[in-house]
């Protein structure tokens, strides 16, 4: 069971996700005042006699350095290192309450690099989006343009378009890596199941090898004990003949005189 410290904490890091999934204003202050309280509240909780296990502890940490990753990128004057930042934020991998489908962080990290991803190309362009057909406008605008501006938006396209191709290239890096990983685990998941197999083999063949030794030490046993019996009686008879074959001498051939 959750401790009262615990609850009051995923109430207030619920609270703090739904804070920042919402588009705030520059004189927003309750989101730092509450992460504030959230980092407080984490430390209590480590130090607590029922703090849960160490993976939710981690998770929660996870969560807590995101929220402050947000608000410091968020203290960033330019959208580019806005942007840069926000590739480096770490989400949650699981939801904070049981309602939610997708942890609540990681649709904040997507609405943040969108946005940012937006404030970039308006600074880039030097337009600012409105909400009638932009894209349009953009377009008819640049053709209008000098050649010298011209050719600035087209090195604008190039630098975009450049961001976007080391993006999906990253993205391509980490596919391959995990699935290398992947096909690697399966690897040594079959090297140690094949390990065992023999380690079972070799068990049960000690085993059968201890029991034919056990039958053959009895029987060797049984046979020295036979031996000796025979041994022993064959000596009594030896010396009990010879015994009689003394006396019978005696008798039939007395001493001569």
């Amino acid at each position: 069971m959750a401790s009262r410290l615990e609850i009051n904490f995923i109430r207030l890091l619920s609270r703090c996700e739904s804070i920042a999934s919402e588009k705030r204003g520059e004189t927003e202050w309750r989101l730092e005042k509450y992460v504030g309280a959230l980092e407080e509240m984490l430390v209590a909780l480590r130090k607590s006699p029922s703090k849960p296990t160490p993976e939710v502890l981690t998770e929660y940490t996870r969560k807590v350095d995101f929220l402050k990753g947000l608000l410091e990128a968020e203290k960033l004057s330019s959208p580019t290192e806005k942007a840069l930042a926000n590739q480096f934020l770490a989400p949650g991998r699981t939801p904070t309450i049981a309602n939610e489908r997708m942890p609540a962080t990681k649709t904040v990290h997507l609405q943040t690099k969108a946005r940012c991803t937006g404030e970039m190309r308006e600074e880039l362009l030097g337009t600012v989006l409105s909400g009638k057909g932009t894209s349009e406008t953009d377009l008819r605008n640049r053709r209008g343009l000098p050649l010298d501006e011209r050719q600035s938006a087209a090195e604008l396209d190039a630098v975009l378009q450049h961001h976007h191709n080391l993006q999906e290239k990253l993205a391509e890096d980490m596919l391959n890596l995990a699935r290398n990983l992947k096909n690697n685990t399966m690897a040594a998941q079959n090297i140690i199941r094949q390990d065992n197999q023999t380690l079972s083999q070799s068990m049960r063949q000690a085993d059968l090898n201890f029991e034919k030794l056990k039958t053959e030490s009895e029987r060797l046993e049984q046979h020295t004990k036979k031996s000796v019996n025979w041994l022993l009686w064959l000596m009594l008879i030896l010396v009990s003949f010879t015994f009689i074959s003394m006396i019978l001498f005696i008798r039939i051939f007395p001493r001569l005189r």
